[in-house]
């Protein structure tokens, strides 16, 4: 007996497979990257490698959560508050001019990233033949562990500088549309910024349309945006204008993190297609990952404000024009249509910049690779680096005159 107890105790337990397929996240990639290398210590450090809002927290959204802290003794449901829904439909509609029941057709989340991985395990049928989930490139990394543990493959669709950065949808083979199950959207991208057009969002209805795959649109950095005139086209409008007013096959994804600076709140919503979202909603009873009261309560009054965010994108536009007038004269780099990243080229590898401005300049930036996968031929982010404009109006002055520096001594 003791012999088979040894046994059952040193027998290795198996885990999921795929993880195994599952690559090196990208910022654990750059402090590999940067490892053993010592910044210029005359310099203060930036960084800017990650998407981190850094504007502070707006006062009165601090304090709705301080003023419901009594919700901390009620369990959540996982459809959210009446209130919350109201509130996100109510920004909906001025903001997209769309009409949504809050009932059937929104449902708060725990942040858009949690959404968009759990949405795909919801959506992906495992058992079709070859299930393709259709992902942007450069992308957002949730996207591809979503598909790969969803048990689909990854197809990338490469956004390039020639094509305005739009994914050109023709590129993909009918072969891969007739297994394609769901497919990401990003728009406004990361890293590139750019925003899809209305012809852009008929081209790819008509595909689900003929094929019967789900789109899920990523729009967390909708609301960054530099024309107050001018707000990005999102999903929805764009279906609203297609006379597509009941959004089949459709789910936005949208955030306070980047709208509000509350990214520690982990506060979103997911909106569309009332089929879809009824059954996400059951599997997110299962999966366990209410909002809690709390806040609900707080998210509600972010959403029913504007000032703030139009204080939020001045300081953003404040940024851009800075670092801009110091980079433009020294590399080809421009206003991206929306979203806070500069998308910088690097003349050479981007991982060999990104770590000599670390060593030189103290400024740290992610290699554009990093956030790309090869296909077809290429990787679109090799010899790019992502600029975060996140730090003070100050500091992303400051760091644009040291990789103009940087990028000078280097020619």
């Amino acid at each position: 007996m003791g012999g088979q107890l040894t046994a059952t105790a040193t027998r290795k337990h198996t885990l999921n497979p795929e993880l195994d397929k599952l690559q090196t996240y990208p910022f654990q990639k750059l402090s590999a990257l940067l490892e053993g290398a010592i910044p210029n210590a005359a310099l203060k450090p930036i960084s800017l490698y990650i998407g981190e809002p850094k504007h502070p927290t707006p006062a009165f959204i601090k304090q709705s959560l301080i003023d419901n802290l009594d919700g901390l003794a009620v369990y959540p449901a996982t459809a959210g508050t009446d209130v919350l829904r109201t509130a996100i439909a109510k920004w909906a509609n001025q903001r997209y001019h769309v009409t949504l029941d809050p009932v059937m057709q929104v449902l708060p989340v725990t942040g858009s990233r949690e959404a968009l991985f759990s949405f795909a395990q919801a959506v992906i049928d495992p058992h079709k033949p070859d299930p393709v989930v259709v992902c942007p490139n450069p992308f957002y990394q949730i996207y591809e562990g979503a598909a790969i543990l969803g048990r689909a493959t990854p197809y990338f669709l490469n956004s390039l500088p020639e094509n305005r950065y739009s994914a050109n949808l023709r590129d993909i083979p009918d072969a891969v549309w007739k297994r394609t199950q769901l497919i990401f959207t990003c728009s406004p991208g990361n890293p590139t910024g750019a925003v899809m057009s209305l012809s852009d969002w008929k081209a790819l209805f008509e595909l689900s349309d003929k094929y019967g795959f789900i789109i899920a649109s990523d729009e967390c950095y909708s609301e960054i945006y530099f024309d107050e005139g001018k707000a990005p086209l999102g999903a929805l409008d764009a279906a609203r204008q297609l006379g597509r007013d009941e959004f089949p096959r459709l789910v936005m994804f949208s955030s306070l993190s980047k709208r509000s600076n509350v990214p520690g709140m982990r506060s979103g919503f997911v909106a569309g297609d009332a089929a879809v979202i009824k059954q996400y909603l059951l599997y997110r009873t299962y999966h366990g990952c209410p909002m809690s009261p709390p806040v609900q309560a707080a998210s509600a009054t972010a959403w029913g404000d504007e000032a703030h965010v139009i204080e939020n994108r001045r300081l953003y536009r404040e940024k851009f024009v800075s670092a801009l007038s110091i980079l433009k004269p020294v590399c080809d780099v421009d206003w991206p249509d929306a979203a806070f990243y500069l998308w910088l080229p690097t003349r050479g590898s981007d991982t060999d910049f990104a770590r000599r401005l670390y060593i030189e300049k103290n400024v740290t930036v992610l290699p554009g690779s990093f956030l790309a996968r090869d296909s077809a031929g290429v990787n679109p982010g090799t010899n790019r680096v992502r600029v975060a404009l996140v730090s003070t109006v100050a500091e992303c002055a400051e760091s644009a005159r040291r990789i103009a520096e940087f990028i000078v001594q280097s020619q």
